[in-house]
């Protein structure tokens, strides 16, 4: 085992602003003379017809900080959607990610963006991981043209195509097919590329999951099913909704591994290890042990079929974030002081967005016509009687 002065030299000859103490005490040093460090996940994977990868996951004390900053812009990015749902400028459904941070940003660490994600309707967070920003995300809360939607999607339908993110979906349980047919096309063109489609635990028994999966398997598509699992669909605790609540046995004769979703570190290695196993064999399972702080949406005040001290207890003893923070601090790799300073400044950030946001102006009219029917075939609107052409759309 190294002793804490080994590790402050190895440290110290590398950039301030890139590097800083481990929290590990296995150091190794890769190619690019940047450091590697090497620690275990919270607990052990379980597999279903696999063998578990490794409980050790490499990672950087770069890698490390870039966690909690994105885990802690998340939060503080759904935070503030309350308050703006609240005061009235965000309308309609919204459904927050607060307590689920850890499933974004590890998985967004073991993949790139030529994979391709899509979600159901608790989006906001995964978009921001793919790349989105803040101001195209409070835009498209508020229903403003900047958004990353146009303003036409609201909070249940992000997307960012460019980061081949196909969406969140207000339909429960459809986004699986859909990810399921994007995977065939990758397999299809050839990619060498996965997706990934996430559900959570109250769309786990829809019929059309196991049609998709069972076509995954036949065709040996690189189809990654998530199962976000939070405990509650909607108002109903899973063991009422399912007489066999181990989501990464449901697959059958398809492979499952259950994760600890509250560890970023445990999410990127099971990430990385659903990949390898995609392409090479086909589709798997991922179940994540995660956990909401917000009701199941902004109507749902989430305590009627939960406690309070539930709640509380998940916060204090697994919170993703807070699990990061104390890594950090346990092994002198920032100062409370510097993660206190990097918060606030989250919340600058995301202030400033808001602003910004809400200078933005709503979708023209005109806009309630597109992205309906494709262009550039002339489709016209009749009246009532069928016969006095009342519109071209274009």
């Amino acid at each position: 085992m190294a002793s804490s002065s080994l590790l402050r030299r190895a440290i110290s000859s590398a950039p301030s602003s890139s590097f800083l103490r481990p929290i590990s005490a296995r150091l190794f040093s890769s190619s690019s003379d940047e450091t590697v460090l090497s620690i275990e996940t919270s607990v052990p994977f379980t597999g279903h017809k696999i063998e578990p990868p490794s409980r050790i996951v490499e990672t950087s004390p770069k890698e490390l900080l870039s966690f909690f900053h994105d885990m802690a812009l998340m939060r503080r990015m759904e935070i503030a959607a309350d308050s703006l749902y609240k005061a009235k400028l965000i309308r309609g459904f919204c459904h927050l990610y607060d307590g689920q941070e850890a499933v974004a940003v590890g998985m967004e660490a073991a993949i790139t963006k030529a994979d391709g994600i899509i979600t159901a309707y608790r989006d906001h967070c995964i978009f921001l991981g793919r790349g989105g920003t803040l101001v195209e995300a409070f835009a498209e809360l508020m229903g403003r043209k900047a958004g990353c939607s146009n303003g036409k999607g609201g909070s249940m339908h992000f997307y960012k195509k460019d980061s081949r993110f196909y969406g969140g979906h207000g339909i429960v349980g459809a986004q699986v097919p859909l990810g399921c047919g994007v995977a065939f096309a990758q397999k299809y063109n050839k990619e060498g590329a996965v997706t990934f489609a996430l559900y959570g635990d109250g769309a786990a028994n829809q019929g059309q999951l196991f049609e998709a999966l069972n076509i995954s398997a036949l065709w040996d598509l690189p189809a990654i099913l998530v199962c976000e699992n939070n405990h509650y669909g909607m108002g109903t605790a899973e063991w009422r909704a399912a007489k066999s609540p181990s989501y990464y046995k449901r697959g059958d004769y398809v492979p499952g591994l259950k994760v600890d979703g509250m560890d970023a570190f445990a999410v990127k290695q099971a990430c990385k290890f659903a990949k390898e196993h995609a392409l090479a064999n086909g589709p798997i399972i991922l179940e994540m042990d995660t956990y909401r702080y917000h009701g199941h949406s902004m109507s749902d005040p989430g305590s009627t079929y939960r406690t309070r001290d539930e709640i509380s207890g998940i916060r204090q003893e697994r919170d993703p974030i807070e699990r990061i923070r104390k890594l950090i601090l346990a092994h002198d790799i920032a100062p409370a002081s510097e993660l206190k300073d990097t918060e606030k400044e989250i919340r600058k950030q995301v202030d400033d967005a808001i602003a910004q946001a809400k200078e933005c102006p709503m979708p023209d009219e005109s806009e309630l016509f597109t992205n309906v029917y494709a262009k550039g075939y002339g489709v016209e609107s009749f009246g009532p009687d069928r016969k006095e052409i009342r519109a071209t759309l274009p």
